[in-house]
């Protein structure tokens, strides 16, 4: 009894007088039919006791049954009397009582925005079905609701941009690069009302390459970090191009002093006081929520030389961000890189950034390259690179057979006297070949993966050197799954993510870059790391390869069982990020070259 008035004190706060004596006697009747179903069932000694305690229950349960109807005599004289008493309106309608709120009624928490912990996904494209993991330049920019946009790019479609904003109720901050004072002050006078300019300092020849969207809307941030430009092309609206996008939200905070910093966010900051962005709007950052970014480092280049931060810029800042996601190792690991275009590449280049992907922040490469005297030195070091390193650029038949053809190439390209130099690493290039199949990519990502977990600089090393460099099998593809994604504007160039030279004046290393560049990567989860290993190794017990373009007849377009096994890895991550290419890549015949443009 003592729990059933328990539950009629909880259930008290949101009942009337009459539910209250309604639910009093249910419980009366359930305990008597309790107590029925309890009395002894076997005669014998125990009968004339039974029979005196019936009696007696009887005799309360007759005075239980007299109250009851008492009660409910004084409940109907109650309800007359309030009947009387209340207004002669023929329209009075008796109100229920009031019953327990469902969940559904109850107040609810703020609701996250839409990508609160972040997601890649691909550039939708005319004429091929949408899926889950395409995003359309009306779904990233969401006009109805956006109210600032501060937007770089490399190419400008003035018109088509202005079709995507309601410049009614949207202020726009456009970095953008301008080649000298007159050229701005051109632009500046030729702009709606509500559009500004910011124009980041080149600091001699360079590009301002960078593409990053600040999207503010009533009670969230969105940052948007694509490879492609500000033009329809790159956004799918013809067809023939597709590119990647990152998108994180973040939620705004009652009070910017519980703003909790992270590396993502600080960085971000760096990034746009170099770019010349107004201080007032950078540090408005602090008005929203980082915390779901601690799996995201943004990493960016500046042009111009850096001789004191030169740690966090360009293929340095690279590596020094790995680290910082605890991803640093001194095993190899696995590098799939892909884009749009190539620069006068060599080992040094190709070796600094290995080392980046391995966690290291640009001296180990810098250290050797001061050492050594020859070019012959320069090509031994290659030797650990060359079979674990893969840069993925389309052929002149991938591009010619493509939707859009030849013409739908002009920002893709690498100079002929580049790729026939003896200097360029063309045994590391694959040819790119879209998933949606006639697509051609101006996306630039990097996957990295390591097979062990041995810290760099932790002093261990394996017991067995052959087994340590050894390449991996099929059955190995399960711990050979992306630890982490690169997804930005940079190519792969010295221009791009820099150079590390000795200071003529101080001896001290400096960073030298030519572009304005920036980017995000992205920890892959252990939850996720796992998932997409055990794919990888049904895969492999299946003998299934994930390359549609495995065949040729010279050798050096075969794949190897390394390949393979790699591929298959990459391919179990596409549940978790988009991967736009097919892997692993076809080598090049020895017949064949990329696709020139000039």
């Amino acid at each position: 009894m003592a729990d059933n008035l328990v539950d009629l004190t909880e259930l008290g706060s949101d009942m009337d007088e009459e539910e209250a004596i309604r639910y009093a006697i249910a419980l009366s009747l359930q305990e008597q039919e309790s107590q029925d179903q309890l009395a002894p069932q076997n005669p014998g000694k125990e009968s004339s006791l039974s029979h005196k305690e019936s009696s007696s229950d009887s005799h309360k349960s007759g005075l239980l049954a007299l109250d009851r109807k008492k009660m409910e005599e004084e409940r109907l004289q109650r309800l007359a009397k309030r009947r009387r008493t209340a207004s002669s309106d023929d329209d009075l309608v008796e109100v229920p009582p009031p019953k327990r709120k469902t969940p559904s009624e109850l107040p609810k928490s703020p609701s996250l925005p839409p990508f609160a912990n972040g997601v890649v996904k691909r550039t939708w494209a005319r004429g091929y079905p949408r899926t889950p993991e395409d995003i359309k330049i009306e779904e990233v920019f969401q006009k109805d609701k956006l109210l600032l946009a501060v937007l770089s790019s490399f190419q400008w479609d003035e018109e088509w941009i202005l079709s995507k904003v309601n410049l009614r109720q949207t202020k726009m901050l456009l970095l953008a690069f301008a080649p000298n004072e007159a050229q701005k002050t051109a632009m500046q006078s030729n702009v709606p009302h509500g559009i500004k300019f910011c124009f980041p300092a080149m600091n001699g020849p360079g590009s301002m390459h960078s593409k990053l969207q600040l999207l503010k809307y009533a009670d969230y941030l969105r940052v948007v970090i694509p490879t492609g430009n500000l033009v329809p092309y790159d956004w799918g609206e013809t067809g023939v191009m597709e590119n990647m996008v990152f998108l994180i939200d973040l939620p705004r905070v009652v009070n910017s002093a519980e703003h909790q910093p992270t590396a993502f966010s600080i960085e971000l900051g760096r990034f746009l006081k170099a770019s010349g962005v107004d201080h007032n709007m950078v540090d408005s950052l602090a008005n929203y929520d980082f915390t779901r970014t601690t799996h995201l480092r943004f990493v960016y280049s500046i042009p111009g030389g850096h001789l004191n931060e030169w740690q966090r810029i360009g293929y340095c800042g690279l590596g020094t961000s790995v680290a910082s996601l605890g991803l640093a190792t001194s095993d190899p690991v696995e590098v799939d890189l892909v884009c749009a275009s190539l620069g006068a590449i060599n080992s040094d280049l190709v070796g600094a950034m290995y080392n980046a992907c391995q966690g290291d922040d640009g001296m180990t490469e810098y250290n050797s390259r001061l050492s050594r005297a020859t070019k012959a030195k320069a090509l031994e070091s290659m030797h650990p690179v060359k079979d674990r390193f893969r840069i993925y650029f389309p052929t002149e038949q991938t591009v010619a057979r493509s939707r859009g053809g030849r013409m739908a190439a002009g920002t893709i390209c690498v100079q002929a006297k580049w790729w026939r130099a003896p200097t360029f690493p063309t045994e590391l290039v694959r040819d790119c070949v879209n998933t949606r199949d006639g697509l051609l990519m101006h996306s630039k990502m990097i996957f990295v993966r390591k097979g062990q977990t041995q810290s760099r600089g932790s002093g261990q090393h394996a017991d067995n050197v052959d087994e340590a460099e050894a390449e991996p099998t099929k059955t190995q593809a399960g711990r050979l799954s992306p630890d982490w994604v690169y997804v930005g504007s940079a190519n792969l160039s010295e221009s791009a993510w820099g150079r590390l030279v000795k200071d003529r004046a101080t001896g001290r290393p400096k960073l030298t870059c030519r572009n304005w560049e920036c980017g995000v990567v992205i920890r892959v989860s252990g939850a996720e790391r796992a998932r997409a290993g055990t794919g990888a190794r049904d895969a492999a017990s299946s003998g299934i390869s994930r390359n549609a373009n495995a065949g040729g007849d010279a050798p050096n377009t075969q794949l190897t069982e390394t390949d393979t096994a790699m591929g298959m890895a990459m391919g179990m991550l596409k549940d978790t990020i988009p991967v736009p290419m097919q892997y692993p890549g076809r080598r090049y015949r020895d017949t064949e070259e990329p696709w020139f443009y000039s």
